[in-house]
């Protein structure tokens, strides 16, 4: 078991799988972002065998995460050896959803258990204006396929001041009353050079909650307001789904943090809003062998940080999330 010097078991690792995306979302990145070479990323026997480690530190739970991950080459076989790694307890993946109507089922079939889908707005305009490149409709069909495979599926959306933090916000909502979904409203985080845009435009979870409840009725708490992950969930009247909030800025979840990130680049990041990094891949490709390894990430582990510098103005600035991997 890997803890870290506050007594928190980290167990959960988000794997970026490529820097690159096929939209180019406002709030993301620019329409001119430029993208790692190939050979800069792991590769998927690279991803295997680190994925392994961190088993064997008693890791159990993974999120594939880009960027885009449904851009990766090969990435059906990758999912199927990554679900054979004895330990694996849950394979999951976040989406823009643009592929999902070719690829929800080889995953499926491949192991992958739930899936996040990020959707912003239901109204196709604004889909356009926001994510620049996309088509809702080819998002929309994707989730149709996967919730008829019976994939478990949580909509991840994150509104944006003057864009998409009305009418969107009671849409999105809406859906939980027709689909056992969860559907995730998310705090705009501060990141690089898109951090002053960002900034200007959170909107809080007491904001989104007074809208949702004056439009579709009272939310009831969820598990007693206990966490689901991230999210603090809540559920309207007759609802099959929930509707949950994931408040980093206004009211962070530090002291249950149980998660790590490893880059597409082979980078182990600790806190998603803290630029501190461990460069994993060159001891990987310098022959450091699975006991070094394990030794080095579990000592870096031990030095997570508590949270977030936010509150105090430190905003993280060597990569963009997306450069990361949510």
């Amino acid at each position: 078991m890997a803890l870290d010097q506050y007594g928190r078991s980290i167990n959960y690792l988000r794997i970026s799988l490529t820097d690159q995306c096929n939209l180019r979302c406002r709030y993301c990145m620019t329409e001119t972002m430029t993208f790692q070479p190939p050979e800069a990323l792991m590769q998927n026997d690279e991803v295997i065998r680190l994925a392994r480690i961190f088993t064997e530190l008693g890791f159990r739970k993974f999120r594939l995460t880009g960027g885009e991950p449904t851009l990766r080459h090969e990435l059906v076989p990758l999912v199927r050896a990554l679900a054979g790694i004895p330990g694996v307890r849950d394979i999951s993946m976040t989406t823009n959803g643009v592929l999902l109507k070719h690829l929800a089922k080889p995953l499926r079939e491949a192991g992958l258990h739930r899936l996040n889908v990020s959707i912003d707005t239901l109204d196709p305009a604004r889909f356009k204006l926001i994510t620049r490149w996309g088509n809702f409709q080819d998002v929309w069909n994707g989730l149709m396929i996967a919730e008829d495979l019976g994939f478990p599926i949580k909509i991840n959306a994150v509104p944006v001041r003057g864009l998409n933090d009305n009418e969107d916000v009671i849409a999105l909502a809406r859906l939980t009353l027709a689909h056992a979904w969860q559907v995730r409203f998310i705090e705009m985080m501060p990141f690089g050079v898109t951090s002053e845009f960002q900034k200007d435009r959170v909107v809080t979870q007491a904001e989104l909650m007074a809208a949702i409840q004056n439009a579709l009725g009272a939310l009831h708490v969820q598990r007693d307001g206990q966490l689901d992950g991230e999210a603090r969930c809540y559920r309207l009247d007759h609802a099959p789904g929930e509707i949950g909030f994931i408040s980093s800025v206004s009211q962070p979840f530090c002291s249950g943090c149980n998660r790590a990130r490893l880059t597409a680049d082979g980078v182990l990041r600790l806190c998603l809003l803290r630029d501190k990094e461990l460069p994993l891949l060159p001891l990987l490709r310098g022959g450091a062998n699975d006991l070094e390894m394990k030794q080095i990430i579990e000592s870096a582990i031990w030095f997570k940080p508590w949270g977030h510098g936010l509150a105090e103005h430190v905003i993280p600035r060597n990569r963009l999330m997306s450069e990361i991997g949510g």
